[in-house]
């Protein structure tokens, strides 16, 4: 049987000239990574390095406890109640230790501080039910130790301020409203098509929860580089991106999937972008929706960003409403699909300009403008007869070309 072989020079990659491997040398280097602002999740993609002013975080010692992430959270939690009741158990042990308890354990006749108190261990153990007001009746404080009576309140009253300060920043680590933003969703991406006559920006917005969103608004920003027309750079300037604030229409009833949209006008940052542009721009659009959370009143925000390979240029979203019997439904499985349709790729200025164009009048009467004007009826009568041919022939001219 004959075997197929290849030869080493079929598969020998023919050399490129110099310019050539230069020019894709050059294209793999100039091409880079998209960096976000923001991230589809919403977590801002920035990090804040050389800070000197560190106790400022101390000084708000709630706030960093609750920024912390849950592992540190809990691991903080339970250290400083293990600390508590390690350090006051060494203070009961030194109090029987000092008043000589611990030599008189089988002393009827002795009165300690505390009863049953033999070492360290039940020291600790007295500590942890004198805090967390156990009260398990065999270790008992006696009437005869005032400078136990004195440290019962002081722990007594440190204990109650640790539960308060704990339990409270567990709480508010629980019921943090970023969990409430998780079932926030934003579309995929976002589109670029004509709504009544107008070319806009739009993205879908929806909630997952029964439980509504009050007062829900939605905004967006323009996240891109500039430079002053001073030479002052810029990095990451942001712009509004008007998507209805002035209107009333950014504030949202957020029972379905809303559709945003944003009209490109001569406002908008988009004015001058066309289809054949737009991938080459270096932008970020920012999108974020607040609210108060109906089950507890925090306020909510949920955020999303599109990068320009993110933006379809010529796409509607897919309808995900429907009525069935006696109720809406909304499927959630096409809430990110889009279609294409029919939209004209300049930019919304070459389309404002054509527009415009195309509704100026194509006639006009030399008649009527005369009797509008009676002075320059008159100035015609006067001129001779070869002008009056020439303008009749201009007016039949005029005439013809608006009737084609």
């Amino acid at each position: 049987m004959e075997q197929d072989v290849e030869s080493p020079i079929s598969t020998r990659q023919p050399k490129l000239p110099k310019q050539a491997r230069e020019d894709i040398i050059k294209q793999k280097c100039t091409k880079k990574k998209i960096q976000r602002y923001v991230r589809k999740d919403g977590k801002c993609n920035v990090h804040h390095g050389n800070v000197r002013e560190t106790y400022r975080y101390l000084t708000d010692i709630f706030t960093t406890l609750v920024d912390l992430k849950w592992r540190f959270n809990l691991l903080i939690f339970v250290m400083v109640y293990t600390v508590t009741w390690l350090f006051f158990g060494m203070i009961w042990w030194l109090i029987a230790y000092i008043r000589g308890d611990l030599d008189h354990l089988q002393d009827k006749s002795w009165n300690p501080c505390v009863d049953n108190l033999n070492g360290f261990v039940s020291a600790f153990l007295f500590s942890i039910e004198t805090e967390t007001t156990i009260g398990y009746g065999y270790r008992v404080i006696t009437d005869k130790c005032p400078e136990g009576i004195i440290l019962l309140l002081v722990q007594s009253v440190l204990g109650s301020i640790v539960n308060a300060f704990m339990v409270g920043c567990m709480f508010v680590k629980i019921s943090q409203p970023k969990k409430r933003a998780e079932t926030l969703v934003f579309s995929t991406n976002a589109v670029i098509s004509m709504r009544d006559g107008k070319l806009c920006l739009m993205f879908r917005v929806g909630d997952l929860r029964n439980s509504h969103i009050v007062e829900a608004s939605i905004r967006a920003k323009l996240i891109k580089s500039k430079q002053t027309k001073e030479g002052e750079f810029i990095p990451l300037n942001q712009t509004d991106i008007n998507v209805g604030y002035d209107t009333g229409d950014d504030r949202l009833f957020l029972v379905s999937p809303l559709i945003i949209s944003h009209e490109i006008n001569q406002h908008s940052p988009f004015w001058d972008v066309s289809k054949a542009q737009l991938p080459k721009e270096d932008l970020e659009i920012v999108v974020i929706l607040e609210g108060m959370v109906e089950a507890t009143g925090m306020t909510c925000q949920a955020r999303s960003s599109y990068v320009t390979s993110e933006i379809q240029w010529g796409h509607r979203f897919t309808p995900v409403l429907t009525l069935e019997d006696g109720f809406y439904e909304v499927d959630y499985n096409s809430f990110h699909d889009t279609y294409e349709t029919n939209t004209p790729s300049c930019s919304a200025k070459d389309l404002a300009e054509m527009l415009s164009r195309a509704d100026m009048p194509l006639s006009w009467s030399v008649s009527s403008k005369l009797n509008q004007h009676p002075e320059l009826l008159n100035e015609s009568e006067e001129k001779g007869l070869e002008d009056q041919t020439e303008r009749n022939g201009d007016v039949a001219n005029i005439e013809n070309e608006s009737k084609v």
